[in-house]
């Protein structure tokens, strides 16, 4: 019975190399066999399928009806395995498949347009899954497998590996008209008595550190009024004359209307990184870190 052949991708290349010659002893040598045996599997092809293949006598082979349906049906299997076997292969070299890549809002700015833009021209093949997530959330994504790689500030994980892409600081935003607005530059000094806007330190704990840090090194107690868990929402609170913040610096690129960004003096800085897991199973990987490298080194 035909659904019970067990039919493998050999037997089609016999009978596809066959049905393309039409000679019996071409075709065995194309297969590197002789011809006695190569002879018998065509035979033992068409006993199986209880159906005739191929009509011979001692001048030609000829295909029959059953054979010519056969025959296409065989090149479209073996071309399907060959991709298959081909797709394996890409994916275990790492020049195909999926990567997912969480990025921190701050780092959507500069550094991951131009990593994701280099990686996709050298893995054009390799889908490129990204997610915008928080700071906090990433390294657990990290461990759990959810992502296979992040780009956002430098990791506090031991089962996490980084390489550095960047060094950002701190600059400080205000409402257009704020006193502060017409500053070219601005000490933590100046901040006092001003209400501040920031992500709490459950989402982004470096950049509130380095915050309250600039505000403590010079006596001055920060005062947060508005705690947003998106730098965007804090641009936009600020615009609508909600108070001041201290924001990563690539985010000045694209500030709302009505904000205005000033230098602060001696910025805190800190390393945007593409973290990895410290053990991956996706080959993908490899070639992204490779990419940071070169991106870093410019």
């Amino acid at each position: 019975m035909l659904w019970g052949y067990e039919m493998d991708s050999r037997h089609m290349r016999h009978f596809v190399a066959l049905a393309e010659t039409l000679h019996f002893g071409r075709a065995a040598a194309r297969m590197n066999m002789s011809q006695p045996p190569f002879s018998r599997q065509i035979a033992g092809i068409e006993n199986e399928l209880g159906v005739k293949l191929v009509e011979r006598n001692s001048r030609n082979v000829s295909l029959t009806p059953a054979g010519k349906r056969f025959l296409e049906d065989s090149r479209g299997v073996l071309a399907q395995f060959d991709a298959a076997c081909r797709d394996a292969q890409l994916v275990a070299s790492g020049m195909k498949g999926e990567l997912r890549l969480g990025f921190t809002m701050h780092a959507a700015h500069g550094t991951v347009p131009k990593l994701v833009r280099r990686y996709s021209e050298a893995r054009p093949d390799v889908r490129l899954i990204l997610e915008e997530t928080i700071p906090t959330a990433i390294d657990e994504m990290l461990v759990d497998g959810k992502l296979d790689a992040a780009v956002t500030f430098a990791p506090h994980g031991v089962q996490l590996n980084s390489v550095s892409l960047a060094r950002d600081r701190l600059s400080l935003i205000v409402p257009a008209g704020h006193p502060l607005a017409a500053r070219k530059i601005v000490g933590a000094a100046d901040l006092a008595g001003h209400s501040l806007i920031a992500a709490p330190a459950t989402v982004a704990p470096t950049l509130r550190n380095a915050i309250s840090d600039y505000h403590l090194a010079a006596g001055v107690v920060p005062s947060f009024i508005y705690e947003p868990r998106l730098q965007h929402t804090i641009v936009q609170l600020v615009a609508e004359g909600l108070g001041i913040a201290l924001v990563p610096e690539t985010v000045c690129s694209t500030l709302a209307e009505g904000v205005v960004a000033v230098s602060l003096r001696d910025p805190p800085a800190f390393d945007i990184v593409l973290v990895t897991p410290a053990v991956s199973s996706n080959p993908a990987v490899a070639p992204l870190v490779e990419v940071a490298r070169r991106l870093r080194r410019g």
